[in-house]
């Protein structure tokens, strides 16, 4: 942690995607992440127990749709940032949570060697 501030480990292409969001979903996802990273509570999350425990959910939405971000922050050395994604639906559709979830397990996997 420097200065107070975890970093982020992106996880797959996460990093990628939320690149090609528009600059108002990047840009309130970014500050609900770094709020994230300084331990203090986002202004529109939820927990995703249906991925795996600990997994929040960040929410965030304009014009051009939904996006959500998927991350872990329970581990001291990094905040992971699991899937990034658009919808259309406030339903979260099945193979993001599936998606989530693989990137969780192979995370644990690396974590225990």
């Amino acid at each position: 942690m420097v200065d107070g501030v975890k970093p982020v480990e992106w996880r797959g292409d996460s990093s990628d995607v939320i690149r090609s969001l528009s600059e108002d979903l990047r840009d309130d996802l970014g500050y609900m992440l770094h709020q994230v990273q300084t331990d203090r509570t986002p202004s529109d999350f939820r927990p995703m127990p249906t991925v795996g425990a600990g997994v929040y959910e960040l929410r965030a939405s304009d014009s051009d749709g939904i996006a959500r971000l998927m991350y872990i922050a329970k581990f001291a050395e990094a905040v992971y940032v699991l899937h990034v994604f658009q919808k259309k639906t406030q339903k979260t559709p099945q193979k993001d949570i599936d998606k989530a979830a693989k990137r969780l397990r192979d995370l644990m996997r690396e974590r225990n060697g």
